[in-house]
């Protein structure tokens, strides 16, 4: 797994996250919408959970590449 993750450049890594993160731009990005309703206890449906987890996928593994990066 690692050596996928290495392959990886950090610059479409970037891209990817920040635009999952802000789609749909309009009204509200998913992520955000989905953390408002996480902080209000109305994040139940298995679907909005999938959603919220689908959207930061790109960030996850973002965040996998930096850790990655300072343990070598």
């Amino acid at each position: 797994m690692w050596t996928i993750l290495d392959k990886i450049p950090y610059s479409i890594l970037i891209v990817i996250a920040v635009f999952m993160i802000l789609a749909p731009f309009k009204p509200m990005p998913h992520v955000l919408e989905k953390l408002i309703m996480l902080k209000n206890g109305t994040l139940i449906k298995p679907i909005d959970i999938f959603d919220l987890f689908y959207h930061l996928i790109p960030t996850i593994i973002l965040l996998l590449k930096i850790y990655r990066g300072f343990s070598k």
